[in-house]
């Protein structure tokens, strides 16, 4: 592995325009503007929300972030595919050591895809105390251009930090809910009852960004008496696609387009509702609506929906706009998403029983500095689950989440195809839906939910690189649904050069950057956090309280 000094990306990029932002992430104490408590969150340059990052495809993002809190940080670019810059994919002890208190470091990221993405901190699920905003990427030919745009950022603000949170749902027996501290709803940083109104022209076409940077929740978006088009869907252009209303899942991001009305003689309503069945009702909470304004003129009545409609996105009627037919798979994997339990009765979020806990070595750094022992999975600790794909490999993967509690994946650096959905008991191959084999191009997106009780069937084509694989509810991956794919480790250490400065920021802390999960140039990786035997049945009084329907 070679080091280099922290030069721009290549020179084929100094014709590139930057965009640059300064970040100093710090704690920031407040309720947000809620009726709530206040927390210490964490912000940038001492303020919420987040600046929105807007740029235009062909530049390189420069994020120059200073760390003003006590712990490490990272940013990650949800969906950016980061295809030769792994390195900057922001991923705490995975592709990086985080940034050390008190020091500096640089993410160049250059921005090779158009559409609707987010930042957002990925050391310790900060995003869940704030550290996330979106970041757009326009691309002048655009093939479906608009006279005007709107964006909705839609998340939940909890009055207990991340901390606490997991703290309470490890409490033993799997009773603990941090519910009895239930979340507001805020939208583009403001409370959702402040939502600002669409101002509409007559005949002229808006485009809608729709980015759910939930921790929990689903939320839904809808407008009255308008058609709206679905054109993109996580950064990916579909063929347009009418709906009635659109649901997103945390992570996910979907932009669609509308076209105004003829007449200035009534104004309408978008309604943004936050829905689920695997939360408890909490009345103001979940769910939640709230409604904004759609101005044709000021002194125009406004209709009033006698129904708000609400519906599952349905990705199986939804084609990704380049045409690219169902993969055919080299290699299929199952993943049962489910919860497991110690000995002890206390509670974790894993994949096929195995509960992710961090390496003491970048499983990035592994990669690069193992030779062949880097092919081996073991290299990179049992307790991260690694799998180890070859480059330019077709991965299905069986998406199974049997429990009550849905599952939204994230893959990074990849999107993937959605081929196959279903229920986990149907034994008769009767509610089996699959896209097409020929003429037909699957919908693709880089966050995909998995409904309680269902399954899912994704492909995607493996790209060189250390990639993480998570839950992108914040509580289920800081309590262990999270995996390790590291693709084609021979392809790595020949192409990929670390930055000094990332190296430098492990040295802050003392942070090994060479060897296995331990820093071991031996298969051996004693000293690894330790992988605890689970058991997938509910402790008794959970299991009581489950079959009276009973959520805690």
């Amino acid at each position: 592995m070679r080091f280099l000094k922290c030069l721009p990306l290549l020179f084929a990029l100094t014709q590139a325009k930057y965009v640059v932002q300064n970040w100093e992430i710090t704690y920031v104490t407040t309720n947000r503007g809620l009726d709530q408590p206040p927390k210490r969150g964490v912000g940038v340059n001492n303020q919420f929300p987040l600046p929105v990052i807007r740029a235009e495809l062909g530049d390189v993002l420069i994020l120059n972030v200073h760390n003003s809190l006590d712990v490490p940080t990272s940013l990650h670019a949800h969906g950016i595919f980061q295809r030769e810059t792994n390195y900057y994919d922001g991923v705490y002890m995975v592709t990086e050591c985080g940034i050390a208190p008190g020091s500096n470091f640089t993410y160049e990221i250059p921005l090779e895809q158009s559409g609707t993405y987010w930042i957002h901190g990925h050391t310790a699920e900060q995003n869940y105390d704030g550290l996330q905003t979106p970041l757009i990427i326009y691309d002048p030919n655009d093939p479906y251009p608009v006279d005007q745009e709107y964006l909705f950022a839609v998340e939940d603000w909890w009055p207990i930090t991340i901390q606490e949170t997991l703290e309470i749902l490890q409490e033993p027996g799997g009773l603990g809910s941090p519910f009895v501290y239930p979340p507001q709803t805020l939208i583009n940083g403001e409370y959702g009852n402040l939502t600002q109104p669409m101002h509409f022209e007559p005949g002229k076409t808006y485009r809608i960004r729709l980015v759910s940077m939930m921790n929990l929740p689903l939320w839904e978006f809808a407008l009255d008496d308008h058609e709206m088009y679905v054109i993109e869907v996580d950064g990916v252009l579909t063929k347009p696609k009418l709906v009635n209303v659109v649901r997103l899942s945390p992570g996910q991001r979907v932009s669609v387009l509308i076209k105004a009305k003829e007449s200035i003689r009534r104004n309408y309503q978008y309604h943004v509702t936050v829905l689920d069945d695997y939360v408890p009702l909490i009345p103001g909470v979940y769910p939640a609506q709230f409604d904004g304004a759609v101005v044709y003129h000021p002194d125009a009545p406004v209709d009033i929906a006698q129904i708000i409609p609400s519906e599952r996105f349905d990705e199986m009627s939804i084609e990704s706009l380049d045409y690219e037919p169902a993969l055919v798979p080299d290699r299929s994997i199952f993943q049962n998403l489910t919860y497991g339990f110690t000995k002890d009765e206390i509670p974790s979020e894993t994949i096929n029983l195995i509960s992710y806990r961090n390496s003491k070595v970048p499983s990035l750094l592994s990669a690069l500095t193992t030779g062949d022992r880097a092919l081996n999975p073991i290299t990179y600790g049992p307790q991260t689950n690694t799998q180890v794909f070859k480059h330019n490999d077709v991965i299905e993967m069986l998406l199974w989440s049997p429990t009550q509690l849905p599952h939204p994946m994230h893959l990074h650096g990849h999107t993937f195809q959605i081929v196959e959905t279903g229920y986990t008991n149907d034994t008769t191959g009767e509610f089996r839906r699959r896209v097409p084999s020929s003429d037909y191009s699957p919908l693709k997106r880089d966050t995909v939910h998995v409904p309680q009780g269902e399954y899912v069937v994704v492909r995607f084509r493996a790209y060189r690189g250390v990639w993480a694989y998570h839950c992108h509810f914040q509580i289920h991956s800081g309590l262990g649904l999270f995996q390790v794919f590291v693709v084609g480790p021979e392809e790595l250490q020949q192409t990929v050069h670390i930055p000094e400065s990332l190296i430098e920021q492990c040295r802050l802390r003392d942070v090994p950057v060479h060897g296995n999960a331990v820093g071991n140039n031996a298969y051996n990786y004693n000293g690894a956090p330790q992988l605890a035997y689970l058991d997938a049945e509910l402790p008794p009084l959970a299991a009581q309280l489950a079959a009276a329907g009973v959520t805690p």
